[in-house]
């Protein structure tokens, strides 16, 4: 018997949820950080070269916005990857001061080269759910997101 305490049915169900969404969160991640790693890349510099692969040039903000994480955390990972040549800064041709990064040749390569094992692998690990699960839980999680945005949004006003 279990000694679990009780609540009513509502919080019981939210904790629940909690849980599971937590535990397949982070098994997902441990998952698909471990792909990466075997690229020889880590988790940031692997969004940094998605990002660059299918959105093409952006601004260093403009990464740290589609990564989620802080410019100085993006200027780190864009240093280290123009440091073994997978991105270049370049200059903006209209305004000199906005700067761009992008991938390199080399970069642009490596992108074609593991994104798509990464892909497979991915939809792979995925695939303990039917296409019609995957894509109800991805709308589900997704309103559940933007709901908890500006849930987030209104208590810092």
């Amino acid at each position: 018997m279990k000694n679990a305490l009780k609540y009513d049915k509502k919080t019981d169900l939210a904790l629940g949820l909690w849980v599971k969404l937590a535990r397949a969160a982070s098994t997902f991640g441990k998952l698909t950080t471990a792909n990466i790693k075997s690229f020889g890349l880590t988790e940031p510099q692997f969004s940094v070269l998605e990002c660059l692969g299918h959105l093409g040039p952006l601004t260093s903000g403009e990464l740290s916005k589609k990564m989620l994480v802080s410019g100085g955390n993006t200027t780190v990972v864009v240093d280290n990857l123009e440091n073994i040549g997978l991105v270049e800064r370049i200059h903006g041709k209209k305004d000199r001061r906005i700067i761009y990064v992008q991938l390199t040749a080399k970069g642009k390569k490596l992108f074609d080269e593991i994104f798509a094992q990464h892909a497979v692998y991915v939809s792979k690990i995925a695939s303990v759910l039917t296409e019609q699960e995957q894509e109800r839980l991805a709308l589900l999680l997704k309103k559940l997101g933007l709901a908890l945005q500006a849930q987030s949004h209104n208590l810092k006003e």
